[in-house]
């Protein structure tokens, strides 16, 4: 086993540079001589927009350009956002209202770009942007997540987006009429703001008829293309980098409206022009996250076996589509919705929404913890009204080994799995028979405590495809050139990693390269945990056909035949001699020789199928019943990665994703009264979860390796959180339980626990 090869928890090398302040963000990154921009956002969440008063705002000393709609439309830039719209059953698709880039006729949220304003100094800038008048109407808004209200767009008639379904209703209905027993309940999967240490911002440059942006994102290739588009440009002419960023989780993936906006600027003034969100833009501008109404049932057989399951949910997608907006509570959600059961008949029924809010995408899981919190509670339900151990309902209804590779009502074919164990190891890890003893300490001291189980599946989306380009460069390194973009998970290790135990070269000279649209021509970028997965197979790819390259270029050296030489852990021999050369010795003769096509290698690969991580989670929540605090204070997770590339990794990807969900269950909460204002706009109303609100998460690693690529690799980037989010919530009811509270939804907010022990005599909230 090599010492900084694959399934070894080596440190990071990216973090050097992070934690000596020695990091490359986008404000970093700027050019000196940038001007600076800074939006006016919409202050009303619905008005039809009569006219844009700029000329105080332009005669300000240092003011550039004042840019609206109008200009935009003056120089044919294309003012709409691109979307990915739903096909219906039956025919037909979802909504498909144009998103512009800066208002035009109506806002529609709180927050809507309506003007941008470029100066030599940001304060300039800011002092502009108060000079800046509307002229406009105030509509009612529409802030139900529930079709009706005041319209948003005629493309939407009630603000109905789409009305979506899968699976066979009638044959879930005929279960329901025969079942033994039934099991329902509402839930509210709560909004949040994705919040990332770094706020997103972008500079651009326009420098010999040529557009460079720079942006904190997850993938330059989908921003290069819109760019393209938006500003009639050529291909040729745009290019898009992505320095080091400082957290995404879903919502920095996508095209928004400032980058276009900046673009268009620094091509029309010639100069580079540099614009980074406050934290208080950040919260009104960035897509939130979930934000869901469901109801879901079940139907149970006189063994307690699941035979029909079915959901009917109500997702709201904020004013317009964002990008996968009508895709995360659809398509995506259906491919986990069953979760690990095997049931034989499921109906789906979806209602995307319009409301005059911040729009709404993917946040880390986008679509998978949404599914699992619905299944999960409802089977801890299950197990409470039917009067059976938690543990051995949800056994009762796992897919067996036997079964795989299983396929799900939705297609989706799950290749391996042995959920049993997990949940056999989970128990043991958790110490779950010292339970009781600790509840009744617990109760000693005036707390409830409760204990939640969660069994997850999740799958890695996007791209199967990835592309690899290894290059040794004149330093003695290799270059690794990738498609993928780290916003702080690791990859420059994992990557090297993966290199060094495939080449033998040492992990210390392996350099990896991200986020450069010139330097790399392809890639899927950074989402839907599949960064390792399809990367580390690309990675493989490309390091055999490297290493191919070179043999014969060995056997040269070596004075020996192609068929003699073998390679094994950076070197080349000549089978039954002494005689080798080290793979980077190798790689500076062929320099030596100007032998330059031996130096660069590409490969893309493609995986056969998703693979699909799955756990369990343990959590144990103490509530103060006079203050209604909830503490999460015992958590233990059981995961199913496959082969760990880096277990120190892994366990920090989980770390970092149960802090999230217990962050969406607990503390979290965005919040609009009924004119579209956002109640939660600061961090003194917005309560994300600080370091006493997440205890000692203990991970352990129970694998069954993937079938679906080559490593048996399976993913870990969001799994924490699609498994927190259900263990908390079940951890909360079981404190609750003994107090006759039947129903509790997120967030457990002291205010919203404390109302319901009030009211728990009457045994629903």
């Amino acid at each position: 086993m090599k010492k900084f090869g694959v399934s070894q928890s080596v440190q990071r090398k990216e973090d050097v540079r992070f934690l000596t302040g020695t990091g490359n963000y986008i404000d970093d990154s700027a050019p000196q001589n940038s001007l600076f921009a800074c939006f006016l956002y919409s202050p009303v969440a619905h008005a039809t927009l009569e006219r844009v008063h700029v000329g105080a705002a332009a005669g300000m000393d240092g003011v550039r350009a004042v840019i609206t709609a109008a200009d935009l439309k003056a120089h044919n830039v294309q003012n709409r956002m691109e979307a990915s719209i739903i096909d219906l059953p039956g025919g037909g698709r979802g909504a498909d209202p144009a998103r512009p880039v800066l208002a035009d006729a109506k806002v529609r949220y709180v927050g809507e770009p309506v003007a941008l304003v470029v100066a030599d100094t940001l304060a300039q800038a800011k002092d502009a942007v108060e000079l800046i008048e509307m002229d406009c109407t105030e509509l009612d808004a529409h802030m139900d997540v529930k079709p009706g209200g005041e319209q948003l767009h005629p493309e939407a008639s009630k603000n109905l987006a789409f009305d979506w379904h899968n699976g066979d209703e009638r044959a879930v209905a005929a279960v329901f009429k025969k079942a033994d027993h039934l099991v329902s309940m509402r839930l509210e999967d709560n909004r949040v703001i994705a919040s990332s240490m770094e706020p997103r911002g972008c500079w651009a440059d326009w420098n010999d008829n040529r557009l460079h942006l720079s942006f904190a994102g997850q993938a330059v290739w989908p921003i290069k293309a819109e760019l393209k588009t938006a500003l009639g440009l050529k291909e040729s002419q745009v290019r898009v980098t992505t320095p080091d960023v400082g957290g995404g989780f879903g919502m920095k993936a996508f095209m928004y409206p400032e980058y276009i906006a900046v673009a268009f600027a620094a091509r029309a003034l010639c100069r580079p022009v540099r614009w980074i969100a406050s934290r208080s833009d950040a919260m009104i501008t960035d897509n939130s996250g979930r934000d869901l109404h469901s109801v879901v049932e079940g139907a149970f057989d006189e063994e307690y076996r699941l035979l029909g399951y079915r959901v009917i949910s109500h997702c709201n997608l904020g004013a317009y589509n964002s990008l996968f907006g009508q895709s995360i509570q659809t398509v995506v959600s259906q491919v986990v919705l069953t979760g690990v059961y095997d049931i034989p008949a499921t109906f789906f029924r979806v209602k995307g929404v319009y409301t005059n809010s911040t729009p709404v995408d993917a946040y880390r899981g986008a679509g998978r913890p949404e599914a699992i919190y619905l299944i999960e509670r409802l089977m801890d339900k299950a197990a409470r009204e039917l009067g059976i151990d938690q543990l051995d309902l949800r056994q009762r209804n796992f897919i067996p080994p036997e079964k795989f590779p299983y396929r799900t009502f939705s297609g989706e074919v799950y290749d391996v799995g042995n959920f049993g164990r997990l949940l056999r190891r989970a128990e043991e890890e958790s110490d779950l028979r010292g339970f009781e003893q600790r509840k009744a300490a617990s109760a000693a001291r005036g707390r409830l405590r409760g204990l939640g189980v969660c069994c997850y599946i999740e799958a890695i989306l996007g791209d199967p495809k990835e592309t690899t380009k290894l290059e040794f460069a004149e330093d003695g390194m290799l270059n690794v050139y990738v498609g993928t973009q780290s916003n702080g998970q690791g990859h420059e290790t994992a990557y090297a990693q993966i290199v060094s135990e495939r080449t033998g070269i040492p992990f210390d000279r392996v350099n990896v390269i991200q986020g450069d649209s010139d330097r790399i021509e392809k890639g899927g970028g950074t989402g839907g945990s599949r960064s390792v997965t399809a990367q580390g197979t690309s990675i493989n790819l490309a390091s055999d056909r490297l290493i191919g390259k070179f043999a014969g270029f060995a056997a040269e050296e070596l004075d020996a035949e192609e068929n003699q030489i073998s390679f094994d852990d950076g070197t080349f021999h000549v089978s039954g001699t002494n005689r080798f050369i080290k793979f980077l010795d190798a790689a500076e003769a062929a320099q030596m020789q100007g032998k330059i096509d031996l130096l660069t290698t590409e490969a893309t690969s493609e995986l056969t199928g998703r693979s699909y991580p799955n756990g369990v989670h343990v959590c144990e929540a103490e509530i103060d019943p006079d203050t209604g605090k909830t503490e999460v204070v015992r958590y233990t997770v059981v995961d199913d990665f496959g082969v760990l590339m880096n277990p120190m990794l892994a366990e920090g990807q989980v770390h970092g994703g149960v802090g999230q969900g217990i962050g969406q269950a607990v503390t979290e909460h965005a919040v609009h009264d009924d004119s579209g204002q956002l109640l939660s706009g600061t961090f003194m109303d917005y309560a994300l979860p600080r370091a006493d609100d997440v205890p000692f998460i203990t991970f352990h690693s129970e694998p069954t390796p993937s079938k679906n690529n080559q490593i048996g690799m399976k993913g870990c980037g969001e799994a924490g959180t699609i498994g927190a989010l259900a263990a908390v919530g079940n951890a909360v009811q079981d404190a609750l339980w003994d107090s006759g509270i039947r129903a509790v939804d997120m967030p457990f907010t002291p205010q919203r626990v404390w109302g319901l022990l009030q009211h728990s005599d009457e045994g629903q909230p």
